[in-house]
């Protein structure tokens, strides 16, 4: 019997290793032959190499199949079969990149590295025979779907258009809401395999210079090998607080929100593939308030501001005050005896909220989960086995689905998601100290989560800005939708370099 010998994997890597920073040979043969060793061209079907012949020079496409716009192709190839020798020679190069190639976006490649790097991204690489340069066409077209307004964030009048999962849409979109010469969208790689782009977008003259290069920083000092989870990997890699439960930065889908706080002088972060924009640094009370605020008349925004606080002030001390009150009723003055339940049911209150808080989160799972045509059904059920049949077997008492309900409305009704995620594992802490001590339990709770928050900075920002440290100006604006014609200065929490906005 013959032994086989296995091929040395570290050899292997280690002649691969030596092949990068390589220059282009100058034969098409030993370029391809390159190629085919990185990337593994004839096995990866994706990945293909066209060899042609115009005016007796010998030339490659090499690119993959999908990424590719076929039209802009197509129109190179019209013009090239056309081509005498003597149209090619001299200068053979120079004649493809300024006659033959009709692209706005062709340039030259020297390397293997960044040859293969931009094939890879959906750019067409073409390789010339007896020419040790290259030529890159941008003909990139990213499969996706057309902007469309994102379901958390909708507006009853407003722009229609939100972020795609193609980061080249997503800046367009921002770009064509500021068209200032100082926008700056400056584009990196992160993840050694994926390369996944990066953009960082910030006002040149308004954005704080040492926000911009402290994001740079933590950027580039991500070492991953990808990011298939996109902007929430890089979230967890520059924030650096991760097991914080309450959100560090904000999150938008919609290209206006994002230009408002490019103008008030916050930096953006877009990654490809993810349909969002991160917007830094921001505080609590960014993520309380919505478009729609800013779309409606100034009285009527803070009206809507002013029920969205109710509902997040709901859903955060609504269940545990109530229960306290049902289970310490001398507490509680006359005209506010009916709040008690008139029956205690067969589980202890506490253990009801816990269940029934299970219970929505389990349905909230199963909605996300359930094919769209399912899903009304599956809340039908959901409903009339939790809202009925658990009352009338006496496992929960009617107050408790009502006030559960009242809560989970509120958190529904926050704006940002993550922070209604955040509020409902601080509103299960509440319930547990205030049904362990009492009121004691309760103010512990509140003074707990108080001192968590005010003790926290997002990228060394104050994270309860502008209550603590308290500023009346940026807080009044908080409190009450301002007039955008009184909105004269930028938030000075984002430390503009040019504060006047009008």
């Amino acid at each position: 019997m013959v032994a086989v010998k296995t091929p040395d994997k570290k050899q292997q890597r280690k002649e691969i290793q030596t092949k990068k920073d390589m220059k282009l040979f100058k034969k098409i043969e030993l370029n391809k032959k390159i190629i085919n060793d990185r990337i593994a061209a004839t096995v990866s079907y994706d990945v293909k190499v066209r060899e042609m012949n115009f005016g007796s020079k010998d030339v490659a496409f090499c690119y993959t199949n999908g990424l590719v716009d076929s039209s802009i192709m197509t129109s190179i190839m019209q013009v090239l079969p056309e081509v005498k020798r003597e149209q090619l020679v001299p200068d053979t190069l120079k004649h493809f990149l300024e006659t033959y190639f009709i692209h706005l976006s062709v340039e030259k490649v020297e390397t293997f590295d960044e040859a293969i790097d931009s094939m890879l991204t959906g750019v067409v690489l073409v390789l010339i025979e007896d020419e040790e340069i290259g030529l890159l066409i941008d003909a990139r077209e990213y499969p996706g779907r057309s902007p469309e307004e994102p379901d958390t964030e909708r507006v009853v009048r407003g722009s229609r258009d939100g972020f795609v999962e193609n980061i080249l849409v997503n800046t367009a979109l921002t770009r064509r809401r500021i068209r200032d010469e100082r926008l700056r969208m400056e584009m990196t790689q992160v993840g050694s395999r994926s390369k996944t782009d990066v953009c960082l977008a910030y006002l040149d003259d308004v954005a704080d210079p040492g926000m911009v290069e402290l994001l740079k920083a933590r950027i580039k000092k991500i070492k991953v090998d990808g990011l298939p989870m996109a902007e929430k990997t890089v979230e967890e890699f520059i924030v650096r607080r991760n097991w914080h439960p309450y959100p560090m930065v904000r999150y938008t889908e919609r290209p206006d929100v994002a230009a408002s706080h490019l103008l008030e002088g916050h930096v953006l972060v877009f990654v490809d593939t993810s349909p969002v924009a991160m917007i830094t640094p921001t505080t609590f009370f960014h993520h309380v308030q919505h478009a729609e605020e800013y779309r409606q008349i100034p009285i009527v925004g803070a009206y809507i501001r002013w029920v969205r606080f109710i509902g997040i002030f709901t859903s955060l001390f609504v269940l545990p005050i109530w229960m306290f009150y049902a289970l310490n009723k001398g507490y509680l003055p006359a005209p506010l005896a009916f709040i008690g339940p008139k029956e205690t049911g067969e589980i202890p209150i506490f253990w009801q909220f816990i269940f029934a808080e299970l219970g929505i989160d389990l349905m909230r799972l199963a909605a996300v989960h359930t094919p769209t045509p399912l899903a009304t059904a599956m809340g039908l059920v959901a409903a009339v086995l939790i809202g009925d049949v658990a009352i009338s077997v006496g496992l929960f008492m009617p107050e408790t689905i009502l006030y559960l309900a009242v809560a989970a409305i509120g958190m529904f009704a926050t704006p940002s998601y993550e922070l209604g995620l955040a509020n409902r594992l601080a509103r299960l802490a509440l319930l547990a100290t205030t049904f362990l001590f009492g009121i004691p339990g309760f103010m512990f709770g509140v003074t707990a989560l108080i001192i968590l928050l005010a003790s926290t900075t997002s990228l060394n920002t104050p994270y309860l800005w502008p209550f603590i440290p308290f500023n009346w100006t940026a807080m009044k604006h908080v409190l009450i939708r301002p007039a955008i014609p009184s909105l004269k200065h930028r938030p000075s929490i984002v430390h503009p370099q040019d504060d006047n906005r009008i």
